[in-house]
């Protein structure tokens, strides 16, 4: 008899008032021992002040699993889309914002 894995289906609900999502161009990660926390945002060029849209805040391991699932989403992305290029992080001194030392939580 062959056996199963034990696996539980969970149902997402995608709520219409975030079903357009939010754009980003900036993430600024932090951490403490209990926490990572993720602030989103938009960078624009000529504006010295950006607003965070959106806090994510994930336990260590769901930051690791996040950081996985993400992994293997863009590889699957690349192998079908081609590589992703990335800027190097001078790409964003247009953009004149950096945040303050000591600014951010944890």
């Amino acid at each position: 008899m062959e056996k199963k894995p034990n696996t539980q289906q969970i149902n997402i609900e995608l709520d219409e008032s975030v079903s357009g999502g939010e754009y980003s161009n900036f993430v600024v990660v932090t951490h403490s021992p209990a926490e990572f926390v993720m602030d989103f945002t938009r960078l624009l060029p000529g504006v010295p002040k950006a607003k965070i849209h959106s806090r994510i805040v994930m336990a260590p391991p769901h930051a690791k699993a996040f950081l996985r699932a993400l992994g293997e989403n863009i590889k699957k992305f690349e192998s079908k889309h081609g590589e992703i290029k990335t800027p190097g992080q001078d790409r964003f001194s247009g953009f004149g914002v950096k945040p303050p030392k000591g600014s951010l939580p944890n």
